[in-house]
């Protein structure tokens, strides 16, 4: 019996999948979906961190790499979610290609990742929204505008949009999703706005030299820091990762998930790239050094002094999509794993009319309140782990594994050139783990630690109740 069969034997595919998620979601809206949790705050961020830290006017280059390792990635994501159309993303997969300590390992690192990234994005929401009060001389009291350590008692705007966020999402799948493409087509023009005005004070100078000279320090311009770059900016691609999250709520989800992974993978890359191109080009990656608002540098540039609201309405809006979507994609995985036994079982429950694993949301967004509500914003980005990366290495690895195991499964959307795409795949994705700070790498050890306590003392012993249990009751049992 395959791996993939006897997965499929307790997760029923159709329209009872993943004990009643309801079907709806178009392609529009999937794609819209990945943009929504891709084009966020980090095109405004990142781009000036990366060129001035790491690549100079190469940034742009940083980027095309990312992508390609992005889309090498999407490709593998592609193929597993047209044979696996469940909730669960990389987990699902991971579980199906390479066993349940594989899948528990990357769903612990999953949860982190979107805990932390909501936590983050959050906190730089509240942020924004203040700035932009402040100009119109509005300033909102302290005491609830600031975490403890700032002098305050809760950043409660932070707090107040995950809450908002999450009752929508609980709400009903289709009601998120029109609200997400409303946020989509607004920040996506804003974009476009800036990028096509600031073309016109573009200074050729700035872009030499092109790939400015290593300072004998690895990762620090050079070849090296364009690597590195690549590196860091790869973490504004991750909004795919929320498509497959969704699969189990997809109409057609063979055909309409690859569609809208990659998709939004080609849309987020031009834009990003176009961006980085008109923002080096305005502004030296010198003087971006320590500039907490390279984009409002460039503005300057300008005499259009209305962009500057216009970005950071930008900026709110692309926080807004981002924390939307990684809300959805983690309570997902949440509901998943609880699916599998790996967590409680009140964690999989669905709202009786609504269809959304109500209980998820409302843990996660506990969890979140508390960090975007009392932790620093640069706490938290400090807790960005490389596990996203080894994610998406063990992505690649499940296709060449099922390929090898389940080659007679079909498979709606496969992979080109395997085994060579998938293994590149894999080299990209660990490459740019490699360029990636030790620290990184220390906090994800920790995590993993923690997690691997977990599973031992209370995960493992319960999935294995679960899926004797479903056993007992025959095939197709959930």
């Amino acid at each position: 019996m395959g791996v993939l069969q006897r997965v499929f034997e307790r997760k029923p595919i159709g329209p009872e999948a993943d004990h009643g998620l309801g079907r709806t979601l178009t392609v529009a809206d999937l794609v819209t979906l990945g943009i929504g949790a891709t084009v966020g705050a980090g095109l405004f961020s990142l781009t000036g961190i990366a060129a001035a830290d790491f690549a100079g006017p190469a940034v742009v280059i940083s980027f095309a790499i990312a992508a390609v390792g992005c889309a090498l990635t999407g490709l593998c994501y592609s193929e597993l979610a047209g044979m696996i159309p469940s909730s669960g993303s990389a987990y699902a997969y991971a579980y199906a290609a390479l066993g349940e300590v594989v899948a528990w390992i990357i769903g612990w690192d999953l949860l982190m990742e979107y805990a932390i990234g909501a936590g983050t994005v959050a906190s730089s929401w509240s942020s924004y929204v203040r700035s932009l009060l402040h100009g119109w001389g509005w300033d909102l009291p302290h005491w609830f505008t600031a975490v403890p350590s700032a002098g305050g008692l809760i950043d409660l705007p932070a707090a107040a949009i995950i809450v908002m966020l999450s009752l929508l999402l609980i709400a009903g799948i289709r009601e998120s999703t029109r609200v997400n493409a409303i946020f989509v087509v607004l920040k996506v023009a804003v974009v476009l706005v800036v990028t096509g005005l600031g073309a016109f004070y573009v200074n050729p100078a700035n872009y030499h030299p092109f790939v400015p000279d290593n300072t004998g320090q690895f990762g620090s311009f050079g070849w090296s820091g364009v690597l590195r770059g690549a590196g860091v900016v790869f973490f504004a691609y991750l909004g795919f990762d929320a498509v497959s999250t969704t699969a189990a709520e997809a109409e057609e989800p063979q055909r309409s998930v690859p569609i809208g992974i990659l998709g939004s993978l080609v849309i987020c890359t031009l834009l990003y790239m176009a961006f980085a191109v008109v923002l080096t080009g305005m502004v030296n990656y010198q003087k971006m050094h320590g500039d907490a608002a390279p984009v409002a540098t460039a503005i300057e540039r300008t005499p259009f002094l209305w962009l500057q609201v216009t970005v950071k309405l930008g900026v709110i809006l692309g926080f807004t999509s981002v924390l939307l979507v990684g809300l959805l994609g983690q309570a997902r995985v949440m509901f998943a794993m609880a699916r599998d036994g790996m967590l409680p079982a009140v964690l999989g429950r669905l709202h009786p009319g609504r269809k959304t694993p109500w209980v998820a949301h409302l843990t996660m967004m506990g969890l979140t309140v508390l960090l975007a509500g009392f932790v620093p914003v640069e706490a938290l980005s400090k807790l960005t782990s490389v596990g996203t990366l080894l994610a998406f290495a063990i992505v690649c690895g499940g296709v060449l594994v099922l390929r090898v195991r389940e080659p007679e499964r079909p498979r709606p959307f496969r992979v080109p050139w395997s085994p060579f795409v998938p293994a590149l795949g894999i080299v990209t994705c660990l490459g740019m783990m490699v360029f990636l700070p030790w620290q990184t790498w220390l906090r994800l050890g920790g995590w993993l630690a923690l997690g691997l306590v977990a599973y031992g003392l209370y995960s493992h012993r319960r999935a294995t109740s679960v899926r004797a249990a479903a056993a007992n009751q025959g095939p197709g049992a959930s």
